[in-house]
């Protein structure tokens, strides 16, 4: 018996109606649309950009950017070490919590404790930053007796970014095939040997790319740090010492006459931001598409 000759799609020929017509009329604005409303997404943030560097660029120099003087008042070099060192604490602090937090609702916890915490860690991210520059400065600064210090500052700043750690490590770790997870226990490995060797080095670039997402964000909030530290124009000696981050210096220049130049700093510190947030996210799309070349064909 003969097979049937099924028609190729280039022989299929579609009905006059109306509403086939209106469907390939669709398509095909469409395919103009997109490309349109891209361009109307991207052409504001590229004219943000060439405004922020036009006034930043001309006066920014390598002496603005590494002078750490107390008596200028035109350099970013204390800025510069204020909000790396800020920075750094907090996400290590966020890592931790963050990542400890996805271990265990996607390993330990019930479904049901899993899903309250991870109800509370959306609500969390949901949540915007002056509520909690508002909760750090209520917690850290009053009830601790911190006061407006640089401590107080990284620890408001790791509880704004924990949430988003916490959130691309749980969804990493269930992302995690069942099979190889029930082969690692079944073969007698330990959960804990499971998590280190096994469920790690698959889960890492996802978990990765939610480390510099909390970093990108970070980086850039102002809210959290404005209501818990005090700017500085020494590098901070102790925990307790002040600390000027950058987007203080936005925060606080950017509505000061052009003729003093400190609306000029604020630009310099918008711009130094802009190139920080855009090579996280370069750097976070290299490293995982390198890692996940070398895990290809290893765990499917």
């Amino acid at each position: 018996m003969e097979n049937a000759s099924v028609p190729s799609v280039d022989n299929i020929r579609f009905d006059g109606s109306a509403r086939t017509r209106w469907r390939l009329g669709f398509d095909r604005v469409i395919g103009w649309l997109l490309p349109l409303l891209f361009l109307v997404a991207i052409l504001p943030i590229l004219s943000l950009v060439y405004y922020v560097s036009a006034r930043a660029l001309p006066t920014l120099s390598w002496t603005v950017l590494t002078s750490t003087s107390p008596y200028r008042t035109d350099a970013l070099g204390v800025p510069i070490i204020g909000t790396f060192e800020v920075m750094l604490l907090a996400t290590l602090l966020a890592v931790l919590f963050g990542l400890f937090g996805g271990i265990a609702t996607a390993e330990f916890l019930s479904d049901r404790v899993a899903g309250w915490v991870r109800m509370s860690a959306n609500l969390l991210v949901g949540t915007p930053s002056i509520i909690i520059g508002y909760f750090g400065y209520f917690t850290f600064v009053l009830y601790f007796g911190w006061g407006l210090s640089y401590i107080a500052g990284v620890f408001t700043l790791s509880f704004f970014m924990t949430p988003y750690v916490f959130r691309t490590a749980d969804l990493a770790f269930t992302s995690v095939p069942r099979h190889i997870r029930e082969a690692a226990l079944g073969s007698g490995a330990k959960p804990s040997q499971y998590i280190l060797k096994v469920g790690t080095p698959i889960a890492f670039p996802q978990i990765l790319t939610g480390v510099f997402l909390a970093m990108a964000i970070g980086v850039g909030e102002t809210a959290p740090i404005v209501l818990t530290t005090q700017p500085g124009v020494l590098v901070p000696q102790t925990v307790y010492s002040p600390v000027t981050f950058l987007t203080q210096l936005i925060w606080e220049n950017f509505a000061q006459s052009q003729s003093s130049g400190l609306q000029v700093l604020a630009f310099q510190a918008a711009f130094l931001i802009m190139v920080v947030v855009i090579a996280l996210n370069i750097v976070v799309r290299l490293i995982s598409s390198r890692y996940r070349k070398r895990l290809e064909g290893l765990y499917a």
